[in-house]
């Protein structure tokens, strides 16, 4: 089946879709829609929407239609913008039982098998049990069971950051969209904390088995998230088509991606079982041992499994929430490290004062945890990077006819807000970006200000706190954001520590002036629940700040 024909086809379901809207809302409702673009007969917005920066578009809508709520039809899907965070502290929080579930897509959940992925799965029973096994080893009074992974992990980095700097941010250009590459030094230090959270393994090599598999999967799942790419998520019938029939080659792929998501859920949770099988052992005063498995979500779930219920159920569950652990804990944070490197070579004030203050603190030693309410600049900048920067797009759409940035919330009842209808079944998207760049609550939103969480040289309270946004709404709150933003805070402590950020040098010896730009849509379509914003490839120079930097990292890495 050629390219034409296959949008040919896509495009057809999508008036049919349309028309079926028409029809079915030709009986009006008593209330109106929230406002939005004028709707075109069968395609509704679906020639609006636009497909560069729609989080900028849609922000700029809600001042224009004096709205913070709007509608968009889209070949027959009713979309619901959110534009501030009143409006979806009422819907996703006020009136989370209506608005927590999640849409379904065939591609991914039915023929791919990834049902029990916790971000897109429906709200109900089985979501919870997954969400609970997290929330009671990961919350966040548990910090001392990852943040000496974290922290260990970070140290680690910090000499090949010193002795290859220049591949501190490995960035490469496939397939006509730029692509953060998974091998660079920060994936691969993120991606040993999330292996020693989720299962107590090591990374064995630099071309790591188990991180293959996690980056296959996810590129797997990226590709089949993308709307419009497999005409099964609008026809879901076709999922009976039989793979040797014309046409019908996504059930080959559906087939092969399948097995790679099986991979990366069973290999490293099969070894972690075996190892901790092997390594249990009774020592000659009888006391119980453990050997080479080391303490991990997994062993610790698997130790505490209730006896009196279904055994099999709950390791069911957690091989699933170690699967999440391990596929998501890495691509949250790394957007909002690169995105923290972009900050630094653009504002070297704020460098220079966060500096400062770690070099009064710290007096020559790396930082650590405890330090964090006595570097309240440092803890300011971070809040900064999460809200000024492109990383809190990650609960945005773009909503073209291409791809989706985000999964959106979707309604399961009929609802009114402000006195509009939203109808059942509508994707309803909070726009982060709009609430973190709202004047009220930020003026002067497009500056660099880590001061503007400060008040009297401490964090200020009344200031909203951008993690409020930045990770999600509501039940779907993304339960790690604790952990995301303490391995940004030590990254960024630890790296200013002991690296000075700066302009590029040319071939004459003349600084590059920093220009720094962000791929508005999906990166690679590779990249966890949402979607990640990342830096285009941009120079810098990455030095040592001292001949005692050096010694510091060094030893630092010799020690673990």
């Amino acid at each position: 089946m050629t390219s034409a024909t296959t949008n040919g086809i896509i495009l057809a379901a999508a008036l049919l879709s349309g028309a079926v809207v028409y029809l079915r809302n030709k009986k009006r409702p008593a209330l109106p829609y929230p406002p939005g673009p004028k709707k075109h007969f069968l395609l509704g917005n679906l020639l609006d929407v636009p497909t560069k920066f729609a989080w900028k578009t849609y922000a700029q809508w809600g001042k224009a239609f004096d709205s913070d709520i709007l509608h968009l039809s889209v070949a027959g899907n009713d979309f619901i913008i959110l534009n501030t965070f009143s409006a979806a502290n009422d819907l996703f929080e006020k009136k989370s039982s209506i608005y927590s579930s999640r849409p379904q897509f065939t591609m991914v959940s039915e023929l791919m098998g990834w049902d029990w992925l916790m971000s897109g799965m429906v709200y109900g029973e089985p979501w919870r049990e997954r969400r609970r096994a997290f929330q009671q080893y990961f919350h966040a009074g548990n910090a001392p069971l990852y943040q000496p992974a974290q922290m260990e992990a970070i140290r680690k980095m910090l000499p090949r950051l010193l002795n290859t700097p220049e591949d501190f941010l490995s960035i490469t250009r496939q397939k006509e969209e730029f692509c953060v590459d998974e091998k660079d030094d920060f994936y691969s230090a993120l991606g040993t904390m999330a292996l020693s959270l989720a299962y107590g393994l090591d990374i064995r090599e630099d071309n790591d088995p188990y991180l293959n598999l996690s980056e296959e999967a996810v590129k797997s799942i990226g590709e089949a998230a993308v709307p419009g790419a497999f005409l099964v998520d609008v026809i879901p019938a076709l999922k009976y088509v039989p793979e040797f029939f014309p046409g019908a080659g996504f059930k080959k792929k559906a087939r092969i991606w399948k097995g790679m998501q099986e991979g990366m859920r069973e290999i490293p949770y099969a070894d972690t079982v075996k190892n901790i099988t092997r390594s249990s052992y009774s020592s000659d005063d009888g006391v119980q041992e453990v050997g080479n498995a080391r303490v991990s979500f997994t062993s610790t779930c698997l130790e505490n499994l209730d006896e009196s219920g279904n055994i099999e159920h709950q390791r069911t569950v957690v091989k699933d929430t170690a699967a999440i652990v391990f596929a998501a804990a890495t691509d949250t944070t790394l957007s909002a490290i690169h995105t923290f490197f972009v900050a630094m070579l653009c504002f070297p004030e704020s460098q220079r004062k966060a500096q400062e203050e770690l070099d009064r603190v710290l007096g020559g030693r790396l930082p650590e945890f405890s330090d964090e309410a006595d570097l309240p600049y440092l803890s300011a900048l971070v809040k900064e990077v999460l809200r000024s920067s492109t990383y809190a797009m990650i609960q945005m759409a773009t909503l073209d006819a291409h791809r989706f940035a985000a999964i959106p919330h979707y309604a399961s009842e009929d609802d009114v807000y402000n006195g509009y209808h939203i109808p059942k079944g509508s994707l309803v998207i909070g726009n982060a970006w709009a609430m973190l760049h709202n004047e009220d609550d930020y003026p002067e939103p497009s500056l660099f200000r880590p001061e503007r969480f400060l008040k009297h040289g401490q964090l200020d309270p009344d200031v909203r706190d951008p993690a409020l946004m930045a990770f999600g709404f509501g039940r779907r709150l993304c339960p790690g954001n604790h952990i995301a933003i303490s391995a940004l805070w030590l990254t960024a402590a630890t790296v200013l520590a002991t690296f000075d950020i700066t302009e590029a040098i040319d071939g004459n010896g003349l600084p590059i002036e920093p220009s720094v730009e962000y791929e508005s849509a999906l990166i690679c379509k590779a990249h966890g629940e949402n979607g990640y914003s990342h830096p285009l490839p941009f120079k810098c120079t990455i030095k040592p700040r001292s001949k005692a930097s050096t010694t510091l990292i060094q030893s630092a890495s010799d020690s673990l």
